[in-house]
C-alpha cells in the first residue's frame, strides 16, 4: 500500500484556513499530514503540528523556499515546531546540521529544483544518481521526488529510477491529480505521495468537502 499525505497547501503555500481544515479531517483516517514553509509562520507551524499530533497524525513540513538562508530559517522552524518529517529542500548539509538530533525524519529534493511552484530538471540517470548520493548522507532518510513536475521525464519511469537508487522512502511530491497517477506511483513502488491544491479545487472523487476528498484518496491509495 501506497501511503498519502495530505497537503495543507495550495499553489505551494499553505493555505490561510488551515487550522480549520485540519479540525474536518478528524474522522478521515488520516495518517499523516503536512505543510510548507510558506505561508505559515512558525507560530502557525506549531500550532498546525501541536494540533496534528492530538489526533495521531505524523506532521511533514516541505520546504519550497528558494534562497539557503530562507531554508535555514524553515528548517530551524521546523524543528522548533516538533514536526516529525522535513521534505524538500535543496541544501542537504543545511539540513543534516540542522536537525541533528532531532529525531526528524530528513528527505530533501533529488535533481535540480528550481522556482516557486518548484519545478525539477535533470536526465532520469542524473536525478537517480543524485538521489543516492543524498541517501548515503548520514542524517538524510529518503528523498521528496518531485514526479510530475518535471516537463520531460516519463513519470513511472523516473520514479522507479529513484526508487531502485535510493536506500530510503521515495514521497512522490507536486501535481497528482488523478486516481491513474496513483496507481502507477504505487505500481514505480514509491513510498508515498502527497495532494494539496488538487483537493482544495475538487479535482478529485469525494464530493464537495475536503474530507470527502481525502476519504476518496486514501481509498484510492488502498486500492493502489
Amino acid at each position: 500500500m501506497i501511503e498519502f499525505i495530505f497537503m495543507l497547501t495550495h499553489d505551494d503555500r499553505t493555505v490561510d484556513d488551515a487550522p480549520a481544515v485540519l479540525k474536518s479531517l478528524r474522522d478521515s483516517g488520516l495518517r499523516y499530514v503536512g505543510f510548507k514553509d510558506v505561508g505559515a509562520s512558525p507560530q502557525r507551524q506549531r500550532e498546525l503540528t501541536d494540533a496534528a499530533h492530538r489526533m495521531s497524525m505524523e506532521v511533514m513540513l516541505e520546504v519550497v523556499s528558494t534562497s539557503p538562508e530562507d531554508e535555514a530559517r524553515s528548517l530551524r522552524a521546523a524543528r522548533a515546531a516538533g514536526v516529525d518529517w522535513v521534505l524538500g529542500g535543496t541544501t542537504p548539509a543545511l539540513g543534516r546540521d540542522i536537525l541533528a538530533g532531532s529525531g526528524i525524519l530528513y528527505c530533501p529534493f533529488p535533481g535540480t529544483v528550481a522556482g516557486h511552484p518548484s519545478r525539477l530538471s535533470g536526465t532520469v540517470a542524473e536525478i537517480a544518481d543524485h538521489a543516492k548520493q543524498l541517501t548515503a548522507l548520514d542524517g538524510v532518510h529518503g528523498v521528496d521526488l518531485l514526479t510530475y513536475r518535471h516537463a520531460e521525464a516519463d513519470p513511472e519511469e523516473l520514479t522507479r529510477a529513484v526508487v531502485e537508487a535510493v536506500d530510503g522512502p521515495v514521497i512522490a511530491a507536486g501535481s497528482v491529480v488523478t486516481e491513474e497517477q496513483i496507481a502507477l506511483l504505487c505500481r514505480a513502488g514509491a513510498w508515498g505521495f502527497t495532494i494539496g491544491g488538487a483537493i482544495f479545487e475538487r479535482r478529485l472523487p469525494g464530493g464537495d468537502t475536503i474530507a470527502g476528498q481525502v476519504k476518496a484518496v486514501l481509498a484510492a491509495a488502498a486500492d493502489a
